[in-house]
């Protein structure tokens, strides 16, 4: 831990810099695209058709039951064994990593949304239903914005998780936070101060995350909505 303080600013920050627009430029799509996902399929499995209920527990079942390191590998390094009318599918490490993280993402994201959607009363349906709006509107305009504020303390959670799981795309040779700080503890054999400072960026990338999600829970609040606080 010998000048520490001076091997942290003049090596560690500002490789680690580097590679933490890598990482935003992981989390940021994969969140949403996770969001959009999950509202989608849990809508579906709630409303849709039995087949296509059926498909999409299948789709929940892989992604919520596979290691998303298996999954990485596969959308890297399995996908371009893959061939639709005689084209490979390849992927460049951080597209791989943004498709695998959003739907795996989306899977989790999906059963939020699913919970929140019934736990809403069947009366609202039928109350809509009277006042002469078609189901698709009843759904979205109704029933859909109140099961998304419910919940959003979990699909928040699923984010911050994916601050945290976005690591992984180290291995499949993304420069991350934690690819950068892997290449430079190689490099100087001072492991304990790189991990220490990566340790404190994650941190640093959920306790912001933290802070927005509070504001968006903040804004979304409902009137009445809400279950009270002690």
């Amino acid at each position: 831990m010998e000048g520490f303080l001076d091997f942290a600013v003049s090596r560690i920050i500002p490789a680690l810099d580097a590679g933490l627009w890598t990482s935003i430029l992981l989390i940021v799509p994969a969140s949403l695209l996770g969001i959009v996902i999950g509202i989608t399929v849990g809508t579906a499995r709630v409303y849709g058709p039995r087949p296509v209920v059926r498909a999409l527990d299948g789709y929940v079942s892989v992604f919520r039951g596979t290691p998303l390191v298996v999954q990485l590998y596969f959308w890297y390094f399995a996908l371009p064994y893959v061939t639709i009318a005689g084209v490979s599918l390849v992927l460049s490490p951080v597209w791989a990593s943004i498709v695998g993280f959003a739907l795996c993402s989306g899977a989790y994201q999906s059963e939020y949304i699913r919970g929140g959607l019934l736990s809403i009363k069947r009366g609202q349906l039928r109350a809509a239903q009277a006042l002469g709006m078609t189901p698709l509107t009843t759904i979205t305009a109704v029933v859909l914005p109140q099961a998304f504020r419910r919940a959003l303390p979990g699909c928040g959670n699923e984010i911050i998780y994916l601050i945290k799981y976005s690591s992984l795309a180290s291995i499949i040779t993304v420069n991350d936070l934690t690819g950068m700080g892997r290449s430079l503890a190689k490099s100087t054999f001072r492991n304990t101060e790189v991990f220490i400072v990566v340790g404190l960026y994650y941190l640093a990338l959920v306790t912001v995350a933290t802070f927005v999600l509070r504001a968006v829970e903040k804004r979304l609040e409902l009137p009445g909505f809400e279950t009270k606080k002690d």
